[in-house]
C-alpha cells in the first residue's frame, strides 16, 4: 500500500494523509522525482531548522541525502516559504508540479513545518526507493489551536532521549502541545533551585507494585528526575518542532512526594511520610497540603520558578482527586477555614487554586487545571481540562471557561485498545478502540456558538502506572495517536472512519520505518490484509 508510483495513487485516487487535509486536488497525471543531493531552498535563514529537518529525515530514514540553501539561484527540488500573512497559525499550501518540484507555503513557520510533515507522507515507507511525487495541491490548516499529548513520567520515569523521541512523534502527527506530568504521590521529577529537597528526598520510592492493584509489593527502590539542563534541552527541542511544553505540578492533593521532603506541610506532620508505592486516591495515607503560611510560601516559590523554567503560556496546577478527609479531620485546617470564611473543603481547594493562579498570572502566564478546580469556584481566566464526563466540560463552557477536552473514556491511551490485549489497570475496563478515539465528538451539537468558541482543542493522555517501559508506551499510543490527530486537526466534514481505517495500514508502515512499536489490535480485530 506504499505510495511510491503513480500506479498506487490510481488505486486510492488521492494521497493518503493523516491527519486528513482540508483540501487535496490532483493537478494532472505527471510526477516529480526527488533525487539524491537535490536542493531544499528556504525563503530566508529563519527556516533553516525546517529545511534541515526535512533533509535529515530523508537521509536518516530513506537514505536520500538532500542539500539546503537560502535563496539559491539553482533550481530547487523543494522550496520553503513563510508567507507570514497573519492567517491561521499552522496553515499551509503544498504544491507539487512535475517540472518545478515541491513548493510549501506556510502562513507562518509552523505552517511550513506541517507542510513538511505532509510531504513526508508522500514519501516511501522504506529506504532505497526514490520518491515519485504526484502533481498535487494540498491546502490545509488545523481545526483547533490546542492539539495536545500528555505523558506521565512520575509513576514510571523515562529518559530524556525518549522524551525527545515522544516529542518527535507529536511533531509527525501535527500536534503542538506536550503536557509533561512531573509530580504526583509517587515522585517529584523536576529539579528546583528553590527547594533541592524535592528531588533529594522526594524523587525516589522504596519499592514497586507488580501486577494489577493491589498487586505484589517488591522492595525495589525506584526513582529519577530531570535536571534543569535536561529540561532546558527538552523545551528547546520541542520549540524547534513548534511544540509548547506545558508542565504540571499537582496540588493540593497528590502531594506525597512533597510531604516526603517536607512533612511539616501536612495536616498530620508527626506521622512518617514517604513517596507512595502504589496508585489512586489516598484515604489511608495523607497526601494533601495543609493551609499553612509556609505551604503558601512554598507554592509561591515553586510556581514562580516553574514559570521561569517553561516559556509557554500554560502552567498546569493539577487540582484533581483531592482527598478532603484530611482537611475535615484537622482542627488547624478547620480553624483556617473559619477565619477565611470558607464554607467547606471545596472552597478550601478553590482557595489553593486561586492562590497559585495569582502567582502564575503575576508572571504573565495562564493557569490550567483538571476539571475538579471548578469545585468551589474558579475565575474565568483558568483554563479547564475536562478529563471526566463530557457534561462537566459543558458546565465549564457554560460558565465561560476556555476548555481543553480530554475525556478519559475517549482519550486515555493507558486504557487497553481491545479485549484481545492483556488486562492492565482496572479490571473489566471498557477498551478504548481506535474507532472510539476517532469518532469522539470534541464539539458536541448541544453547545452554543459562543461555547464552541471557548473550546481550545483536545488532548490525549498516557498515564504510566502499568506502563514501565518505552516500548510499551509506544505500543499504547500507536496507532491511536493517529486517530486522535485526525480528530483534532481535520475539518469535521473531512473526517471519515472508513477512509481513515484504510490509511492506517500505511501509517503503521511508517511507524516501522521510525522503529516505533505499535499495537496490532485493530488489524487482528478486523482481519485486514496486513494479517492475511
Amino acid at each position: 500500500m506504499m505510495i511510491s508510483t503513480l500506479t498506487s495513487y490510481a488505486k486510492s485516487d488521492l494521497p493518503e494523509i493523516i491527519p486528513e487535509p482540508a483540501q487535496i486536488d490532483l493537478n494532472g497525471e505527471g510526477a516529480f522525482r526527488l533525487t539524491r543531493d537535490a536542493l531544499v531552498s528556504m525563503c530566508d535563514s529563519s527556516l533553516m531548522f525546517e529545511a534541515s529537518y526535512l533533509a535529515e529525515y530523508t537521509d536518516r530514514y530513506l537514505g536520500i541525502p538532500l542539500k539546503t540553501t537560502v535563496k539559491n539561484l539553482d533550481k530547487p527540488a523543494v522550496s520553503l516559504v513563510n508567507l507570514d500573512n497573519g492567517a491561521v497559525s499552522g496553515g499551509y499550501r503544498l504544491t507539487v508540479e512535475h517540472d518545478s518540484g515541491v513548493l510549501i507555503e506556510g502562513n507562518d513557520a509552523a505552517g511550513v513545518f506541517y507542510g513538511i510533515q505532509t510531504l513526508i507522507q508522500l514519501l516511501p515507507t522504506r529506504a532505497g526507493v526514490l520518491p515519485l511525487l504526484p502533481e498535487v495541491t494540498i491546502c490545509d490548516f488545523p481545526r483547533f489551536p490546542y492539539r495536545g499529548m500528555h505523558l506521565d513520567v512520575v509513576r514510571h520515569f523515562f529518559p530524556v532521549e525518549f522524551i525527545k523521541r515522544y516529542i518527535d512523534y507529536l511533531a509527525f502527527h501535527k500536534l503542538n502541545y506536550f503536557h509533561w506530568h512531573l509530580t504526583d504521590d509517587q515522585g517529584w521529577r523536576l529539579e528546583m533551585e528553590c527547594y533541592p529537597e524535592l528531588t533529594q528526598r522526594g524523587s525516589e520510592r522504596e519499592g514497586e507494585i507488580f501486577g494489577l492493584y493491589p498487586g505484589e509489593y517488591r522492595k525495589l527502590p525506584y526513582g529519577g528526575y530531570y535536571t534543569r539542563e535536561q529540561v532546558d534541552e527538552v523545551v528547546r527541542y520541542a520549540a524547534q518542532r513548534h511544540i509548547t511544553v506545558m508542565p504540571e505540578i499537582d496540588i493540593p492533593g497528590h502531594c506525597m512526594a512533597v510531604l516526603a521532603a517536607f512533612p511539616s506541610f501536612s495536616t498530620t506532620p508527626d506521622e512518617p511520610k514517604k513517596c507512595a508505592l502504589t496508585w489512586g486516591i489516598f484515604n489511608k495515607f495523607n497526601n494533601v497540603l495543609a493551609p499553612k503560611p509556609e505551604v503558601f510560601e512554598f507554592l509561591k516559590n515553586v510556581f514562580s520558578e516553574l514559570c521561569d523554567i517553561f516559556p509557554g503560556q500554560y502552567i498546569h496546577v493539577g487540582g484533581d482527586e483531592c482527598a478532603k478527609k484530611w482537611w475535615q479531620e484537622s482542627a488547624e485546617t478547620q480553624k483556617f477555614m473559619r477565619e477565611h470564611g470558607l464554607k467547606d473543603e471545596k472552597a478550601l481547594q478553590s482557595y489553593f487554586i486561586h492562590y497559585v493562579q495569582n502567582v502564575v498570572e503575576g508572571k504573565g502566564k495562564t493557569l490550567v487545571g483538571w476539571d475538579e478546580v471548578l469545585q468551589g469556584g474558579i475565575s474565568d481566566d483558568c483554563v479547564i481540562m475536562n478529563w471526566r464526563q463530557p457534561t462537566i466540560g459543558r458546565t465549564a463552557l457554560r460558565t465561560g471557561h476556555k476548555t481543553i477536552v480530554t475525556c478519559s473514556q475517549w482519550s486515555y491511551f493507558n486504557i487497553k485498545e481491545s479485549r484481545l490485549q492483556p488486562e492492565i489497570g482496572a479490571k473489566g475496563q471498557t477498551p478504548l478502540s481506535l474507532e472510539k478515539v476517532y469518532e469522539f465528538s470534541i464539539e458536541p451539537d448541544s453547545i452554543t456558538g459562543k461555547e464552541r468558541s471557548l473550546v481550545l482543542g483536545a488532548q490525549a493522555c498516557l498515564w504510566t502506572e502499568y506502563i514501565p517501559t518505552t516500548w510499551k508506551a509506544e505500543q499504547f499510543v500507536f496507532p491511536r495517536m493517529a486517530a486522535f490527530a485526525e480528530n483534532v486537526w481535520s475539518p469535521e466534514n473531512k473526517k471519515n472512519w472508513d477512509s481513515f481505517a484504510r490509511k492506517v495500514e500505511c501509517q503503521v508502515e511508517r511507524y516501522e520505518l521510525w522503529g516505533a512499536r505499535y499495537s496490532d489490535a485493530f488489524f487482528r480485530m478486523n482481519d485486514i490484509s496486513r494479517y492475511r
